[in-house]
């Protein structure tokens, strides 16, 4: 095992940062979904007024992994929480512990300022993903449904 590392995103990541999206897409079989471009993420990371963040792991000073997230709001606990919105690891650097790595550096991010939870959602199929956020104590919520709107289901929700 490498010395591994996890440290905020910079401007000068965001090529790479777009790599990770692009191969989380194929991981989970939606590269057909990803309509973004590495300078529409670069302009919401690292903008005059970024309302999203990332983290990136490091092994043996190679970027390996990231962390793409947000923070949400708790009305029943009244606090903020951290909603992460994607997690990738490299395939050749799984078993390293970027992953567990990169979820403690958004759990200290909770305890340190004090949020209710950090949460995120997983594909029912992946399996390995699964067994790893069970092993780190991650409680499924089988009792919530996600649910959401876009293209033109939101334009007309909207107009309406």
């Amino acid at each position: 095992m490498g010395r591994l590392s996890v440290r905020p995103a910079a401007p000068a990541d965001a090529q790479a940062i777009f790599g990770f999206i692009q191969g989380l897409a194929e991981y989970e079989r939606l590269a057909h979904e990803v309509t973004t471009t590495e300078a529409e993420i670069a302009a919401h990371l690292f903008g005059a007024n970024p309302r999203v963040f990332c983290e990136l792991a490091e092994l043996d000073g190679a970027t390996v992994g990231f962390a793409l997230w947000f923070y949400s709001f708790s009305t029943f606990r009244g606090r903020h929480g951290v909603y992460l919105e994607d997690l990738f690891v490299l395939p050749e650097a799984r078993g390293a512990g970027a992953g567990r790595a990169l979820l403690k550096a958004l759990a200290e991010r909770c305890v340190d300022e004090g949020l209710a939870r950090l949460e995120w959602s997983v594909l029912d199929w992946n399996a390995p993903a699964i067994g790893f956020y069970d092993a780190l104590g991650a409680a499924t919520l089988s009792d919530w449904t996600t649910r959401r709107l876009e293209g033109e289901a939101l334009n007309r929700l909207a107009a309406a």
